[in-house]
C-alpha cells in the first residue's frame, strides 16, 4: 500500500468521524526514506482530541496528531512563539487527504500564511542566551583532553550553533534533520563547515570547529560570559 492509502486507510480506522486530515513530513517529499513515517494530522470535532499517539499500519510507522479546531489554533499559537512548529509545516507542506466540510482547506490556508510569514524576531534575551550557553561549551571543549567528553560537548556546539544561526537569519527552526534542513536554506555552507568541523574534532584537532562557531557569534557581539545574568523564579 503507498503512503497516500495507507494514511487513508489509518484515519477511517481510527477517527472514520474526522472532519480533515493532512499526510505531512518527509514521505510527501522528495527526501523520503525506506524509514520515513507517515506523520498524520487529524482533525475532529471534538474527544478524544487532542492527543498526540503513535503506531503501525502494515509496514508503515505511523504518527498521529490529533486535534479540534480549536486546539489546532492554540498548539500552532504556542509552537509559533517558539519559531518551531512542526504542526504548523505539516499543513503548510502537507497533502490534504480529506476534508469533509472546509476545515483543511481553511487550516491549511493559514498555516501557509503563517509559514511564509517567518517566525517571531528572536528577542535579544533570547540572543544572549545562546551566546553565553556556547561560550560556555567553548570553554568546555578547550579545556577537555578526554575525547568521549569532547564527542557530547562538540556534538551539543554543533547543535546549538545552527539553532543560534536561524535566529540570527530569521528563519524557522527545526530539531534533527529538520535543523540541517532549515539550515541549508537560510546560511549554506554552514551545515558542511560544522559537519567538518565535528570530524576534527573527533581526530582530536578543536580548532575548525572553534574558528566556525567564533565566526558566527561574532554576527551577534561574540562570546559572553562576564556581565550575563538572569533572574530566577521565586
Amino acid at each position: 500500500m503507498d503512503a497516500i492509502d495507507a494514511a487513508r486507510a489509518v484515519v477511517e480506522e481510527h477517527h472514520p468521524d474526522a472532519r480533515a486530515a493532512f499526510l505531512g513530513g518527509s514521505v510527501v517529499t522528495s527526501r523520503r526514506t525506506p524509514m520515513s513515517d507517515l506523520d498524520i494530522v487529524v482533525l475532529l470535532h471534538g474527544a478524544p482530541a487532542p492527543y498526540r499517539a503513535s503506531l503501525r499500519n502494515d509496514d508503515w510507522p505511523v504518527e498521529l496528531f490529533v486535534h479540534t479546531e480549536a486546539t489546532w489554533h492554540a498548539y500552532v499559537e504556542r509552537e509559533v512563539r517558539k519559531r518551531r512548529s512542526p504542526l504548523l509545516w505539516m499543513c503548510a507542506d502537507g497533502l490534504l487527504l480529506f476534508d469533509t466540510d472546509g476545515v483543511g482547506s481553511r487550516l491549511a490556508a493559514e498555516a501557509r500564511k503563517l509559514a511564509a510569514a517567518g517566525p517571531p524576531i528572536a528577542s535579544a534575551e533570547e540572543i544572549d542566551d545562546c551566546r553565553y550557553a556556547i561560550t560556555d561549551l567553548l570553554d568546555d571543549l578547550v579545556g577537555s583532553t578526554d575525547q568521549s567528553e569532547r564527542l557530547f560537548i562538540a556534538t551539543e556546539l554543533v547543535r546549538r550553533t545552527g539553532e543560534l544561526a536561524l535566529a540570527i537569519s530569521g528563519s524557522w527552526g527545526g530539531g534533527g534533520k529538520w535543523l540541517a534542513r532549515r539550515l541549508e536554506t537560510a546560511t549554506p555552507g554552514l551545515s558542511t563547515r560544522l559537519h567538518l568541523g565535528l570530524r576534527e574534532v573527533l581526530e582530536g584537532r578543536i580548532e575548525p570547529l572553534v574558528a566556525v562557531v567564533d565566526e558566527l557569534v561574532a554576527q551577534v557581539g561574540g562570546r559572553l560570559w562576564v556581565g550575563y545574568k538572569r533572574g530566577g523564579t521565586p
